[in-house]
């Protein structure tokens, strides 16, 4: 009964097909230990009694998701920023996992626990269901509750259109003075980092046994993958993610990076890496041998 009172909707089933995997609420149950419906954090109002249930507090594993890089859903810190580096990856087939050896992956510098106030003084004001946008009155208390103090032309740009985008809003604070509490970087080379994480998915694929080079065969069992992550820092422009990945692979000894891991020498693709960037935005990763699978 309390399982069936945490969920929106108790009609739904809590296997899902076609694969028959578990639903997002026994994903949640065992996560958190309440089985709600929706991965962002807390609850969300939309009035006359009606909420929509997410994550109540901090978790020990975490959770991603493929559906969040296709914009079908908005994972929160919660879920996202876990007490150990290890995440649940979900996709369109079944469940793998995602970790670190090292707890260092989780740690931020200064300009980056800065980002994360300010994005939960943000979150915190929304009530679109994870949208990305707030009302004016929403925020005048973030620029309250974290000390943000925009030019009045500024500001007046911003509340322009009766409601204030997250985009538009962190466009603006990189363009923002740190003494004004914004997250300008001249250099735009400052928290870049390096790590390494691992994978593992528990379906048998295809590996080879032995060297390909004097007649290795194939043979089928569960696949763990090393990648290697490079992340230039999060308040970034665009302009400069050439340069900061470029410099990333240079060997620096900046005491801003995090080297757990060789210099990531190439960029590779696959959709785990969009996962990944849904936890490290704009993150360039690498691999040995064959890609990471989540199917």
């Amino acid at each position: 009964e309390r399982i069936q009172a945490d969920r929106d909707d108790p009609s739904l089933p809590l296997v899902t097909a076609p694969f028959g995997h578990a639903s997002q609420e026994v994903v949640n149950l065992l996560l958190c230990g309440e089985a709600v419906s929706n991965v962002f954090d807390g609850k969300v109002d939309f009035g006359g009694g009606m909420f929509l249930n997410g994550i109540p507090n901090d978790v020990e594993v975490g959770f991603l998701t493929l559906l969040e890089s296709l914009n079908f859903c908005k994972v929160g810190q919660y879920l996202k920023c876990p007490k150990w580096p290890i995440w649940v990856v979900g996709s369109e087939s079944h469940y793998s996992v995602l970790f670190a050896l090292n707890p260092n992956v989780q740690e931020e510098n200064e300009l980056e626990e800065r980002e994360s106030k300010i994005r939960r003084a943000f979150d915190a004001q929304d009530q679109s269901g994870g949208g990305g946008f707030i009302s004016v009155e929403g925020f005048q208390q973030v620029l309250r509750d974290t000390d943000i103090n925009f030019p009045s032309d500024k500001l007046e740009d911003l509340c322009n259109a009766g409601i204030i985008v997250w985009s538009e809003f962190w466009q603006a604070l990189l363009q923002l003075d740190k003494r004004a509490g914004g997250m300008k970087d001249p250099t735009g080379l400052m928290g870049k980092k390096q790590f390494t994480i691992y994978h593992f998915n528990g379906i048998a694929k295809s590996v080879l046994n032995g060297n390909a080079n004097i007649g290795g065969s194939t043979i089928q069992r569960p696949r763990l993958c090393k990648l290697n992550v490079s992340v230039p820092p999060r308040w970034t422009q665009d302009e400069y993610l050439a340069d900061v990945v470029s410099a990333s692979t240079s060997g620096s000894k900046d005491d801003s990076v995090l080297s757990l891991a060789p210099p990531v020498q190439t960029s590779q693709h696959a959709p785990l890496v969009d996962c990944i960037r849904t936890r490290w935005p704009r993150a360039v990763c690498s691999w040995v041998g064959d890609m990471p699978s989540i199917v």
